[in-house]
């Protein structure tokens, strides 16, 4: 099962267009606060492909025989994608598939924030939800003391640990004189090893996971080496700081003080996108605001980032149409969930000419 959902991967899905064939897209809701047992999962599944075998059945007229025979075995094939063991496993709360046999199209993605339940049978794939869900990027979070490590990673909603690193760092004693300078040396060069090693475990997860943020918690003493040894590319990431016990606080304690910590960060950001609109606005240059100057500035690929309020909708697909052309550009995606945007409708962009 592939996990990781990219911005390249979302693009290359929504570029698809098969020649032969429709694509059949299910999301599935895996809240725990709703599918939090084995049968109340299984009940949902019957569900949700009960009411794709119906929308196949609806398009009998429309599709050709080989069509309606090759979409009714991709609901066979996404049944048994979503009934294996472990679908649920390591904090996913949403799973999404796409299917298409003529293709030779069927992809499983997992991610940690929820989805709405839903099935589409389309042209392309439905990658809108995908999107949106992940428009805020995933996170990571770094507790780091002089041996010990603990890595947190996933949606603001449900950070999980995931990763933990203890080295061995010698205890330090009181003995005077030379033999104590020594010591204390190798205690220093055992900690930097211990600094480096976490740093290089967090730099593979973020290889692997391609996680757009990073906050980091340790002593004060400790900050600025840990800092320091971080590649560049988490230095970049870098959104703030927490303050926690790093062995003992729960993980309820980090995903508090890290709630926080990324609720400042997501208004520092909206606030910054949103004075750039009112300037761009302003000076009649770089912005739109409303369903139709932001749709016609994604049509001629001038966005540079869209923004839309939390819960956006409109009528006619707008909210999908908007998505499928910001990713078609490689334009960034901010649900505005800090500030209000209504009086712009609820839509609007930052464009780049």
């Amino acid at each position: 099962m592939a996990d990781t959902v990219t911005r390249t991967r979302l693009r290359r899905l929504a570029d698809l267009a098969p020649e032969r064939g429709r694509v059949l897209s299910v999301y599935l809701n895996l809240d725990p606060a709703e599918f939090a047992t084995p049968p109340a999962r299984a009940s949902a599944i019957t569900s949700l492909l009960n009411d794709a075998q119906r929308k196949v059945e609806e398009l009998d007229g429309d599709l050709s025989h080989d069509d309606r025979m090759a979409l009714r075995e991709d609901v066979d094939a996404v049944r048994d994608a979503l009934e294996q063991p472990g679908i649920a496993d390591e904090g996913t709360r949403g799973v999404a598939v796409f299917a298409c046999g003529p293709a030779g199209l069927f992809e499983t993605v997992r991610v940690k924030r929820a989805l709405e339940s839903r099935v589409v049978i389309d042209s392309t794939p439905y990658v809108e939800p995908l999107v949106q869900a992940t428009a805020g990027g995933l996170w990571c979070v770094l507790l780091a003391n002089r041996r010990m490590a603990r890595i947190f990673t996933g949606t603001p909603e449900h950070l999980e640990e995931t990763d933990r690193v203890e080295d061995n760092v010698h205890s330090q004693h009181q003995q005077g004189g030379w033999s104590q300078a020594r010591y204390q040396r190798a205690v220093d060069e055992d900690v930097r090893d211990h600094l480096a090693h976490t740093a290089e475990v967090v730099f593979d997860l973020f290889k692997r996971e391609g996680f757009e943020h990073l906050i980091i918690g340790a002593p004060e003493e400790t900050v600025g080496d840990l800092e320091g040894h971080l590649h560049p590319y988490l230095r970049e990431r870098l959104a703030g700081q927490v303050r926690l016990d790093v062995e003992n606080s729960s993980p309820d304690d980090v995903r508090a003080a890290a709630g926080d910590c990324i609720a400042e960060y997501e208004r520092r950001r909206e606030r910054a996108l949103l004075d750039r609109l009112e300037h761009g606005l302003g000076a009649g240059g770089r912005a739109a605001a409303g369903v139709d100057d932001v749709l016609g500035a994604l049509e001629e690929g001038r966005v540079d980032t869209l923004l839309l309020s939390e819960g956006f909708r409109a009528g006619g697909g707008v909210a999908e149409r908007a998505m499928e052309k910001a990713l078609e550009s490689s334009a960034d995606v901010v649900v505005v969930r800090h500030h209000d945007i209504a009086e712009h409708d609820g839509i609007a962009a930052v464009l780049r000419y």
